[in-house]
């Protein structure tokens, strides 16, 4: 079901970020796009590929992807906004660090983020 842009029944894309994983990259937080389940790295990364993926697609609205949180926000709107439940998963997995993944992480991620 879709309501602004968000389409529910519609699963994340994996379980971390499409882009950071095809290029051996890593991340700091997940966002997946609420819309059609793009999973990309918040603008605290390197890659800023969630942001990205909105530019590229026009989807607005994503949700963390993070355990324990359920938080959307809207691009477009450029606020937070309340959304209905998404396709499971609703995170990466509990045991996957943030940054993340473990062993692509640098030591001076700390060094790298935005």
């Amino acid at each position: 079901m879709e309501s602004n842009g968000i389409e529910t029944d519609v699963p994340p894309s994996g379980s971390g970020c499409v882009e950071c994983d095809a290029a051996g990259g890593w991340w700091v937080h997940l966002r997946r796009c609420a819309q059609c389940g793009h999973v990309g790295c918040c603008d605290s990364s390197p890659g800023q590929h969630a942001t990205a993926h909105f530019n590229d697609s026009g989807h607005p609205v994503v949700q963390s992807y993070e355990p324990g949180e359920d938080w959307f926000w809207d691009y477009g709107k450029e606020k937070g906004v309340l959304g209905p439940a998404l396709a499971p998963p609703t995170s990466h997995p509990d045991e996957q660090t943030a940054p993340g993944p473990a062993d692509r992480v640098p030591d001076d991620w700390r060094d790298r983020i935005h």
